[in-house]
């Protein structure tokens, strides 16, 4: 597949090596290409701006930060029409640096803003609940674990399952449509938590049944 993944943080330098391994073309987008680049030149794939590399896109992977993605993303509603958005983001509200806040939470989640904002692409929410190293490894937090997609295209959450399972993951669990991320979604506080108390964040959720 062509893969662009948005974002330049911890996530994007995660994902791109795993894609490339996997044998996909990726490219990386961005807001400004030459600031990226200058502050970390070690993506070792193109480096552009968001249009220019969801242009020619099967998979678009937003790693963008959660409270400004949907902005970001919105101008490229028509660009991103038909294709897959995997989205990895998470709701933190970074304003409360003392506590755990979500914003949305409860009634909605950044999932479903980013359907309602980009109608016609085709959104799976996954990898939220994990951190970066732990997305692309399993291995790293046990080999039985639990991962999971919210998305209303079955097509598309089989497209991102498959490559999922690729990457070692052998419980992938798809929640439905979604309107399931927002339980996702609200997971975060608890794996704060267990980062906290654990003080490691290579581990995972496992539902047991």
């Amino acid at each position: 597949m062509r893969v662009a993944v948005l974002g330049t943080g911890e996530v994007a330098l995660t994902l791109v090596p795993a894609f490339l391994g996997s044998g996909h073309d990726v490219v990386v987008g961005t807001r400004d290409p030459a600031a990226t680049l200058a502050r970390n030149p070690s993506f070792g794939v193109p480096v552009t701006v968001f249009a220019e590399a969801v242009r020619d896109a099967d998979l678009v992977v937003n790693a963008i930060s959660g409270p400004v993605c949907v902005t970001a993303l919105a101008p490229l509603a028509e660009a991103l029409a038909g294709r897959i958005l995997m989205d990895v983001s998470s709701p933190f509200d970074f304003s409360r640096e003392d506590e755990i806040v979500l914003d949305p939470v409860n009634t909605d989640s950044l999932g479903e803003r980013l359907q309602r904002a980009l109608p016609e692409a085709r959104v799976v929410k996954t990898f939220n609940t994990l951190a970066a190293e732990v997305m692309t490894s399993p291995e790293v937090a046990g080999a039985d674990h639990s991962v999971f997609l919210s998305g209303d295209d079955d097509s598309a959450k089989d497209v991102v399952g498959d490559l999922l399972r690729g990457w070692g993951w052998s419980d992938v669990i798809d929640l439905g449509p979604i309107g399931t991320a927002r339980a996702t979604e609200m997971m975060l506080p608890m794996w704060m938590s267990l980062y906290k108390t654990l003080g490691t964040h290579r581990f995972g959720f496992k539902i047991a049944r």
